[in-house]
């Protein structure tokens, strides 16, 4: 028997989520035919079997462990990740979609193992430890409720029943827990979804009711022009010097927008939709080429993994579901599915590209975490059978520049050069100076080779210790800046939150120009010859960076340049002032006015864990007697 579309499967609402509650169960599968599915559907699936393999691969098998006997072991790093019963709806999936028990039994292993994660009064904790944060509850409870939903069939009437239980005292939890000011907004935002999707399934009219009181907040947290949606941070509304909003791209794109989706599709709201869509579309524009979320200056950037973001759960729903209002969003769903895929490394999805080539360990989080979506797409073949990539993203074919008053930050592209130049000033949690900002060239991407500058934290904070990777060898920053060290005092662009950004775009040329001031992690700017005038200017050949100093004296003052380049990359320095990096899709080639040093390293690379890449750092020093330093990136 052939799946049963999303639609088929109920007449409850437009896009069919909703059967008739604990309906009978058997242990009949549904089986899958491949050949039924779309391009982008058949990505879903071979990825999804990919990283479900390899997750059985890693489950814990010792029954004289019952704390870690069921759950998904993460080798990266070396623990067990409080959050992993999420992968239960993927597993049910494949169990139901092959019929093959080896899913179906990783699953019952792990909903049994979640007990060592079990909170008070219903939650679940990020960590096992029972005063650990339970506010994940809500992400738990989606995932069991979408694998029996869809897939409670399977089970034997004792566990269906026993899984039924659980999951009603977690949406309970989430009831009673989550109010109009609970945490983060991506929390709120899918407890939307969560508390409509379960008050169906469990005939709860409360959960409806409270799912509708949290959704009409939702034009309360969409930023002007742009409808970004803002509150990634606590307070959630708390507003920068600048006057500007906490927002993160990559908790937006990669869960929050799924759940106001979701619900709005389930209720057939088409005037949220209509809103969604503009908020959506305004998401969209931080899409790179190559299917990256670009969230390299929000607030939670500490967490970006150049797909998305460390913990969240994928674009892929909300996306996807919304391709036939806009078929660009299904493009990105597309996009963003293929760049997991590259990203995938033995059978686990890394955070970045260059995990590999590094030795670095891809971190369990993230597959469990973004299978659920591939598990979603799966489950809605009809709703999701419009995904194409005939329909370009903005940033594959805009040219000129668009600042976004909201973020005081400036997209810009001409010709093969994608850019994005950032003076946002909003502070992670009001102590942590994690993005690139103080005018810093936060992105630079070229349509040949991909990205060669990517931002990273100032320094590798460990903001969340359990939701991060440790780095792997020494923490340098990988964000392009103008530096100087006083007294081992790092003093930098990238520190000043104060800095000013403008630009003209005249004959063919975009020039951006910067004002900033090199300053102190306590934003302290350094006491002598501070200012620097940065200018970022393109044109269809070339990428030209300025420095430009108030000093002539040898005082230090050097221009980092972080090229993104994986280990294997052939270097070529022909001349002190000139330098080559072969990749395989071209040749980079950087000249300048002074010459180009290549900083010491412990192996061929440096890696940073945000956004998970490898950089040959380029440090190009000021002479005496020089005040403005130029170079010039080609790709030939």
């Amino acid at each position: 028997m052939k799946r049963r579309s999303f639609v088929q499967l109920s007449a409850l609402s437009s896009l069919g989520l909703f059967l008739p509650l604990h309906s009978c169960t058997s242990n009949h599968h549904k089986a899958i035919n491949l050949e039924d599915l779309t391009a982008f559907q058949k990505q879903s699936f071979d990825l999804l079997k990919t990283w479900c393999d390899a997750m059985i691969r890693d489950q814990v098998n010792d029954a004289n462990d019952p704390v870690t006997n069921g759950t998904l072991y993460c080798h990266a790093c070396e623990t067990v990740h409080g959050r992993a019963n999420d992968a239960v709806y993927p597993f049910m999936y494949m169990a139901d979609a092959t019929g093959e028990q080896k899913y179906l039994d990783a699953a019952l292993k792990l909903l049994d193992w979640s007990v060592n994660v079990d909170g008070p009064k219903g939650s679940w904790t990020n960590d096992i430890n029972p005063k650990s944060w339970n506010g994940i509850t809500v992400f738990g409870a989606i995932a069991l409720g979408e694998a029996l939903h869809h897939h409670g069939h399977i089970l034997s009437k004792e566990d269906k029943a026993k899984w039924d239980a659980r999951l009603k005292e977690a949406i309970e939890f989430v009831y009673n827990r989550f109010d109009m000011h609970f945490s983060h907004i991506n929390y709120r935002f899918t407890a939307v979804y969560a508390l409509y999707f379960l008050g169906t399934y469990f005939n709860e009219e409360k959960y409806i009711k409270r799912s509708d009181e949290f959704a009409a907040l939702i034009p309360d947290y969409l930023t002007a022009p742009n409808k970004l949606i803002f509150g990634e941070d606590k307070p959630d509304n708390d507003k920068s010097a600048k006057g500007l909003y906490p927002i993160d791209i990559g908790y937006n794109v990669e869960e929050t927008l799924n759940g106001v989706v979701q619900y709005a599709i389930l209720k057939k709201d088409e005037k949220l939709l209509d809103l969604l869509t503009e908020s959506m579309n305004g998401h969209l524009e931080f899409m790179l080429p190559d299917g990256a979320w670009d969230n390299s200056f929000g607030t939670r950037q500490n967490k970006w993994s150049y797909w998305g973001s460390r913990t969240t759960d994928g674009c892929q729903p909300a996306f996807a579901l919304m391709a036939d209002r806009n078929p660009a969003l299904g493009t990105a769903a597309f996009l963003s599915t293929e760049l997991l895929a590259r990203c995938t490394v033995n059978g686990l999805l890394a955070g970045g590209l260059h995990y590999e080539s590094h030795g670095v360990k891809p971190c369990m989080h993230h597959t469990f975490s973004h299978a659920k979506n591939l598990a979603f797409v799966l489950d809605n073949l009809e709703a999701t059978k419009s995904v194409t990539k005939e329909t370009s993203v903005p940033r594959s074919t805009n040219d000129g520049v668009k600042h976004f008053p909201e973020l005081d930050v400036w997209l810009g592209a001409r010709g093969p050069w994608k850019s994005t130049v950032s003076t946002y000033d909003q502070i992670w949690k009001k102590k942590y100076s994690v993005a690139g900002t103080g005018g810093a060239l936060n992105v630079l991407w070229h349509n040949k080779v991909g990205p060669l500058f990517t931002a990273s934290m100032a320094e590798y904070l460990m903001v969340e210790p359990n939701n991060q990777q440790p780095q792997p060898g020494i923490d340098f920053c990988i964000t392009p800046r103008v530096e100087r060290f006083v007294n081992d005092i790092w003093y930098t662009n990238i520190h000043d939150l104060k800095a000013k950004a403008s630009f003209t775009d005249k004959d063919g040329i975009i020039n951006f120009n910067v004002a900033t001031n090199l300053t102190n992690r306590e934003k302290e700017v350094v006491a002598n010859d501070s200012e620097f005038q940065l200018n970022y200017i393109f044109d269809n050949e070339s990428t030209t960076i300025k420095a430009k100093r108030t000093s002539i004296a040898a005082n230090g003052d050097t221009l980092v340049l972080p090229i993104i380049s994986k280990t294997g990359e052939k270097v070529v320095q022909s001349s002190a002032n000139s330098l080559e990096i072969h990749k395989k899709e071209g040749v980079v080639k950087i000249t300048s006015n002074v010459a180009i040093q290549i900083k010491e390293m412990e192996k061929e690379r440096i890696f940073n864990q945000v956004p998970g890449m490898e950089v040959l750092p380029l440090l190009l020093s000021f002479p005496k007697g020089i005040t403005e330093i130029s170079c010039a990136i080609t790709v030939i």
